[in-house]
């Protein structure tokens, strides 16, 4: 397993913390429910789950002499606003297509939170009337030829890291990194919750995950909530990119069906808009433990864990780790929410 081969370059703090919801877990009188925070993991711009992802493209970037990233997003993607800060962080160009992934009527929809957080790092960043897909986006294509037209030297990164040949391996390690925690706290994670669009998150956590298993003996279920509402080509895409990350980090085998799990039922019908579930956990965390959740991602993926745990999917006996991805500067461009 050549996992740790791979060149890092640091972006975090260290390890994103890990603590108990112990109101939460006692408010849903079942399974016992802790949170590692991406959120809080680095200093770049509010930080989030692509940070770890970039960690190890960084490394690549810099070999290729390249001077401008070129990524792409919804409006409000915390994926570009992440490669913004990278950027400046490292002293480089940022071109980024902002496509209407989310029909949200808010009148600063397009102006405030992670928009604005990338524009003020210096990112050139254009608004794109196409819609949500998790594709590769001709959009971006346009916008990388656009820099090379001007003389610069782009370097791609797909929506969400996810089609990144080195997308997954940020989470492959995050499996590593909850072991190392999991022995100091004295506490094992049986079940793993994390927020499923573009896939790269919860595939990189399959491959690493199995590689624990294969060194250790110990399942766990790493359970994908989908927030994309677009449920088969995001199921399609974590088992594709799960398959190449357990390929490059030389697992030795194939990855089991049981091991790549995708649930339905909390995305609703569009990419981007709350449901009545996603209000509730969203109140809920923060109501009960100040953790702040958004109405695209994790809103939807701590109303999953919330429906598993109070329906007994989840069993009383589990202790869960809910992954917080981060995304709250979003949260600006749904004001009207609580209004």
């Amino acid at each position: 397993m050549k996992l740790h081969e791979f060149p890092r370059h640091p972006l975090t703090f260290g390890p994103s913390p890990v603590h108990p919801l112990r109101r939460l877990t006692a408010h849903l009188g079942g399974a016992q429910i802790w949170a590692k925070r991406e959120d809080v993991s680095s200093g770049l711009a509010f930080g989030g789950n692509k940070v770890r992802k970039l960690e190890y493209i960084v490394p690549d970037v810099l070999a290729t002499g390249a001077d401008t990233l070129v990524s792409i997003g919804g409006y409000q993607s915390n994926h570009t606003r992440q490669v913004a800060a990278v950027a400046a962080y490292l002293g480089l160009k940022c071109r980024l297509v902002q496509e209407k992934w989310v029909p949200w009527d808010d009148p600063v929809n397009d102006k405030v939170g992670n928009i604005l957080l990338s524009r003020m790092m210096g990112a050139d960043s254009r608004l794109d009337p196409h819609g949500f897909d998790i594709g590769i986006r001709d959009s971006w294509k346009d916008a990388l030829r656009e820099v090379e037209a001007s003389g610069g030297t782009p370097y791609p990164i797909p929506a969400g890291a996810s089609e990144h040949r080195l997308g997954g391996l940020g989470f492959a390690n995050w499996a590593f990194e909850v072991a190392e925690q999991e022995k100091a706290l004295g506490v094992f994670f049986d079940t793993i919750i994390v927020c499923t669009v573009t896939g790269s998150t919860h595939a990189g956590m399959i491959a690493g995950f199995a590689a624990l298993e294969d060194l250790t003996g110990v399942r766990r279920r790493v359970i994908g909530i989908d927030a994309s509402a677009t449920l088969e080509q995001t199921r399609d895409q974590v088992g594709r990119i799960a398959r190449h990350t357990s390929e490059l980090i030389e697992l030795g085998r194939d990855l089991r069906d049981d091991e790549i799990t995708v649930l339905e039922g909390w995305a609703g019908e569009l990419y981007g808009v709350p449901v009545d579930s996603t209000m509730e956990a969203i109140r809920l965390g923060a109501q009960l433990e100040a953790m702040i959740t958004d109405p695209v991602y994790e809103g939807k993926s701590l109303a999953g864990l919330i429906d598993l745990v109070r329906s007994g999917d989840i069993p009383a006996t589990s202790t869960v780790l809910y992954a917080h991805l981060g995304g709250q500067p979003a949260i600006n461009a749904y004001h009207r929410l609580w209004s």
